[in-house]
C-alpha cells in the first residue's frame, strides 16, 4: 500500500453489497475504510412463521421426538421457537428437542441453541454443512428419525443423503428467500459487474450468490459477469459455504479465515490494498 492512507485502504474503490440482512452494518464498515458502497439486496427474507409446512413439522415433533436436531443457522432456530409461542406451543417443543441430540452449524446457531437453555452436541469445525453431513453420516446409527431446520436453500442433497442412509428426515422451513424488493437494483449491480466498475462484491449467503445469478441469467449476462468476476471485479464471501456456488459457476473466490463480516470486510481491505500497492 503506497499513496492511500492505512486507515483508508478501499478509498477510491466501490463495492457492491448483496446482502439482504445487516446491510447497513456493513455498508457501514466499508465506508470506515473509505470504500463508496452500492448497496443491492439480491434476494428477500419471508419469514414462515403462519406456513403450513412448519406448524406441520413443530407437530410432528412433539407427536412423534426425533433423535437428531440439525439447526443450520441461529435466527431460524430462534424465528423457529418464537412462531411456536404464538401458537402456544412454544414450551413442549422446547422440551421435545431435549430429548434429542443436537447438532449446529456454527457459533451463532450455538448461541441460539444455548439461548433457549438446550445443549448442542457438536459443531461443524468450519461451519459447513458437508461437516455436519460427514458427522450424522459417520456417528449415527441408520434408522434414526432427524430433524433439519432448512435456511432458505431447502437442502436437497444434503436430506437426500441422510434419507440414502436409511433416517427418516423431518424438513423445518423456517423462512425462504424470494424475488427482492428492488429488482432495478439489482440489474443495475450485474451491470456495473459486466462494465467493471466495481472492485469488489460481498456475499453473505449462498442465495445472494444465487440471486445475483438469476438477474444476471434473465438478462442474458451470466457470461459476461463471469467473466467480470474471473478477470478485474473481486468476489469476496464470508466463508466456504456462502462461496460454494461460486466456486461451481468457476468464479475465483476469496473468504476470511474467520466466517464473519467484520473479518471479511478486513480481508477485502488488504487484498485490494495488496493489489494497489
Amino acid at each position: 500500500m503506497s499513496a492511500t492512507a492505512p486507515e483508508t485502504p478501499l478509498a477510491g474503490s466501490t463495492i457492491g453489497v448483496t446482502a439482504a440482512r445487516r446491510v447497513e452494518e456493513q455498508a457501514t464498515m466499508l465506508r470506515r475504510y473509505g470504500a463508496l458502497v452500492r448497496c443491492a439486496p439480491t434476494m428477500r427474507t419471508v419469514p414462515l412463521s403462519d406456513d403450513h409446512r412448519l406448524v406441520d413439522a413443530s407437530h410432528e415433533l412433539l407427536e412423534h421426538p426425533v433423535d437428531v436436531i440439525v439447526v443450520t443457522t441461529g435466527a431460524g432456530l430462534t424465528g423457529w421457537v418464537q412462531a411456536a409461542q404464538e401458537w402456544g406451543i412454544g414450551a413442549p417443543l422446547v422440551q421435545a428437542m431435549a430429548t434429542a441430540r443436537i447438532v449446529v452449524r456454527g457459533p451463532k446457531a450455538k448461541g441460539a441453541v444455548r439461548s433457549v437453555d438446550l445443549t448442542e452436541e457438536w459443531t461443524a469445525p468450519n461451519e459447513t454443512s458437508d461437516e455436519m453431513l460427514d458427522y450424522l453420516l459417520g456417528e449415527f446409527p441408520a434408522g434414526l428419525r432427524i430433524a433439519v431446520q432448512v435456511h432458505g436453500d431447502p437442502m436437497t442433497d444434503f436430506c437426500a443423503a441422510l434419507r440414502t442412509a436409511g433416517a427418516t428426515v423431518i424438513e423445518v422451513p423456517v423462512y425462504r428467500w424470494t424475488e427482492p424488493e428492488d429488482v432495478g437494483a439489482v440489474d443495475d449491480l450485474v451491470t456495473a459487474v459486466v462494465r467493471r466498475e466495481l472492485e469488489a462484491v460481498t456475499f453473505t449467503s449462498a442465495p445472494a450468490v444465487s440471486g445475483l445469478f438469476r438477474r444476471a441469467e434473465a438478462l442474458g449476462a451470466e457470461d459476461e459477469m463471469v467473466a467480470a468476476f474471473s478477470d478485474r471485479v473481486l468476489a469476496m464471501s464470508v466463508g466456504p459455504v456462502t462461496a460454494h456456488p461460486l466456486m461451481s459457476r468457476d468464479v475465483p473466490t476469496l473468504w476470511p479465515q474467520r466466517n464473519r463480516t467484520g473479518a471479511m470486510v478486513r480481508k477485502l481491505a488488504e487484498t485490494l490494498a495488496d493489489r494497489s500497492g
